[in-house]
């Protein structure tokens, strides 16, 4: 029997190094802004809004992101 189409999205999940040196890990990116030309690059700018929104609720300052890469790999 075949599957319903499913409402839910895909993620990739991305480790984030940032200037300080703390790092966070399994940070979720819809997947169908990645690729292209761009490759993963359009994950930097929906994890820093990320970032700005929990900044912007514990009252802390934002963190500068130093790398990406995805979770998983070396």
């Amino acid at each position: 029997m075949a599957r319903k189409p499913s409402s839910r999205s895909e993620f990739v999940l991305f480790d984030v190094l940032y200037e300080d040196g703390s790092q966070r890990s399994n940070r979720r990116v819809p997947a169908e802004i990645l690729g292209g030309l761009d490759g993963d690059e359009p994950a930097r700018a929906v994890i820093e809004e990320q970032d700005r929104d929990i900044a912007e609720k514990s009252g802390q300052p934002p963190l500068r992101i130093k790398t990406l890469k995805r979770a998983g790999k070396k």
